[in-house]
């Protein structure tokens, strides 16, 4: 017996072409309202595509970015800009631009920003200072989160003693007057060859020492914890080269002290080294105690409980599945870190206890105009102005950044 298609279905099966073409449209303004961002699909972005989306709405973010990568451009090619410029270098004093009192001259054609009292251009002091400025805001800025995040990473995810030894710590540097404590190791290192004279021979053997002394105990407390645990078998070796390799680290920066730079010398130098240190010192403990908080939120969560059952290391729940949930509050922390560094910077050259003269600096410059306002009101004005606006955009950047982070924000 032959079997024959139903006419019902087969009526039904054959489409006429005016709707195969309806159906198309169709589709094709459904994919269009998907890449769409206003559509009502979903649009297949990567989270940085979402970030930018979202960021790109704030249009006072925007221009305050635009701003700072002007800001960067300019001080990475200041020496450019100022032979372009027809300016003086900005340590290049000469009275034949002062008056015939010998104050400062006012803007003009010779010098675009006026000069100071010694005849320095300040045009070109305001362009160098951005590099000062900059350098030592992303700098600093680096080390603060270096120093927090791994603090914080390690404090709370081990808790017990681990988070209470470190905590005690950070509550310690918290609780130093963080201006007294800059003003004393600032006027105490800005003076002749540096402060804490030290053998660097010898403090890299003992780092090399202590590295692998840590290390080894590390790497045994780790694989008791696991036997423990039940999970011995798991703890490999590439595990242990795992936990051993921060130590290594310690070790590499032993063996570069000890073969490297060797001798005596300052272990805290003049100039931008000091400002560095003191502003890392400073901005570290704020980062670790926020880093420690999302932490102990975090180690919580079932993902991680579901990491630890299928036998992942220590390291890996820290770098594979914890800190990437860290990444939108530090980069919040982040553009207010830097801006907050930029007025430290400054507060310390304006109090004498930063860059050292003749490196120009916008807080030094500030400073040395303070007696010479009623008349050269340019020397003041200009850095100022400069400092106000840095501040500012790396602000609204940072404004707009969280607004984009949030993830109550729609896309």
């Amino acid at each position: 017996m032959t079997l024959r298609p139903c006419p019902r279905r087969r009526r039904w099966g054959r489409l006429r072409p005016e709707v195969i073409a309806a159906r198309g449209t169709a589709q094709e303004h459904h994919a269009d309202r998907d890449r769409s961002p206003s559509g009502v699909g979903v649009p297949a972005r990567s989270p940085l595509g979402l970030l930018w989306l979202r960021f790109r709405r704030d249009r006072v973010a925007l221009a305050a970015l635009a701003f700072l990568v002007v800001l960067v451009l300019v001080a990475l090619l200041a020496p450019l800009i100022v032979s372009l410029a027809g300016a003086r270098p900005p340590d290049q004093q000469s009275t034949a631009y002062l008056d015939e009192f010998g104050s400062a001259t006012g803007p003009g054609s010779a010098n675009l920003l006026g000069t100071d009292e010694l005849g320095r251009d300040v045009f070109s002091r305001v362009l160098y200072g951005a590099r000062v400025s900059l350098l030592v805001a992303f700098v600093s800025t680096a080390l603060i989160l270096l120093v927090g995040v791994a603090v914080g990473l390690v404090a709370g995810y081990y808790g017990g003693w681990v988070d209470t030894l470190l905590s005690r710590v950070t509550d310690v540097m918290l609780a130093f007057p963080v201006l007294l404590l800059a003003l004393g190791l600032g006027a105490a290192c800005s003076i002749g060859a540096g402060c804490l004279i030290v053998n660097y021979g010898r403090i890299g053997v003992g780092l090399i020492l202590a590295g692998a002394a840590l290390g080894g105990l590390f790497v045994l407390w780790a694989r008791s914890r696991d036997r423990r645990a039940g999970n011995a078998e798991l703890h490999t070796a590439r595990d242990a080269l795992a936990n051993f390799a921060p130590f290594a680290l310690l070790i590499a920066l032993g063996a570069v002290l000890a073969y490297a730079v060797g001798g005596r010398g300052a272990l805290i130098q003049p100039g931008l080294p000091v400002v560095i240190v003191i502003v890392t010192l400073a901005g570290w403990p704020y980062v670790a105690r926020i880093v420690r908080g999302q932490v102990l939120s975090l180690r919580e969560g079932e993902f991680v409980e579901a990491a630890r059952a299928l036998g992942a290391s220590d390291r890996r729940i820290l770098l594979r599945h914890i800190l990437p949930n860290l990444v939108a509050p530090i980069i919040v922390a982040t553009t207010l870190i830097i801006p907050a560094n930029i007025l430290f910077e400054a507060a310390l050259s304006f109090l004498g206890v930063g860059v050292q003269d003749p490196q120009a600096s916008w807080g030094a410059m500030i400073s040395d105009a303070t007696g010479t306002f009623d008349t050269a009101w340019w020397y003041m004005t200009f850095p100022g102005v400069a400092l106000v606006l840095t501040v500012l955009a790396f602000n609204l950047v940072g404004d707009g950044l969280q607004d984009a982070l949030d993830p109550r924000t729609g896309t």
